[in-house]
């Protein structure tokens, strides 16, 4: 697809031919909030990004519409090596809902040479899902940074243990998730893991506990 002359507006037309109303209404059966949602799958907008290609200035123009898939679309066709830190901050201050924070994480920042400085940063932030970007972008690191040292994954342990109190529902499956990637990702990996499991497993919190036991069946 020839996108030198195509505009956010005609992509949107694009996906609205792809909206079913039927997932629309049940969007927010996963906890997605669907105010600013077409209703697309995510395969259609995959699909739709494979024919546009890489186009990060239209990436842009589609995350400033607000429209959900828009944005997932965005983080599909963006260019990581033209992505700057500031742009990574503004577009995490935008996250509303955890598929649009685990897409732009997965298909786009753990790309960039910021991806460990942000999941540090990003961890430590109060703003739900801020701070889920931080443990997401551990786990998609953990999955897709092939040649990242152990010493990267091993550093995020004492943050895990650190924020495991927090209760709410999307930071604590972050959290959760985060652990069992770095855990999965090698054979030297995974008894650092359970060990860390083991002792947010004697935190007093329940939320923590249910991270530990979680990342205990499936570690251990």
């Amino acid at each position: 697809m020839d996108t030198t002359d195509t505009n956010a507006s005609d992509v949107i037309d694009l996906l609205k031919e792809k909206a079913d109303t039927r997932y629309h209404a049940g969007m927010q059966r996963f906890g997605i909030a669907n105010e600013k949602a077409l209703g697309v799958k995510i395969p259609e907008v995959r699909k739709l990004a494979k024919l546009i290609g890489r186009d990060h200035a239209l990436a842009q123009k589609l995350w400033d519409t607000g429209i959900h898939e828009a944005r997932i679309l965005a983080s599909m066709i963006a260019d990581p090596k033209q992505v700057t830190p500031q742009q990574i901050d503004n577009w995490t201050k935008d996250f509303d809902s955890w598929d649009v924070c685990d897409q732009v994480c997965g298909n786009l920042f753990d790309r960039t040479p910021y991806a460990i400085e942000k999941a540090l940063e990003f961890s430590a932030r109060e703003e739900e899902f801020v701070k889920r970007a931080g443990f997401v972008l551990m786990a998609e690191l953990a999955v897709h940074d092939k040649k990242a040292p152990d010493s990267v994954f091993i550093q995020f342990f004492p943050i895990i243990e650190r924020e495991a109190c927090d209760n709410r529902n999307f930071v604590k499956k972050a959290v959760n998730w985060a652990l069992r990637q770095i855990g999965k990702r090698n054979a030297a990996l995974r008894p650092l893991a359970i060990a860390c499991a083991e002792r947010i497993l004697l935190q007093e919190s329940k939320t923590a506990k249910w991270i530990a036991r979680d990342a205990l069946r499936e570690l251990a």
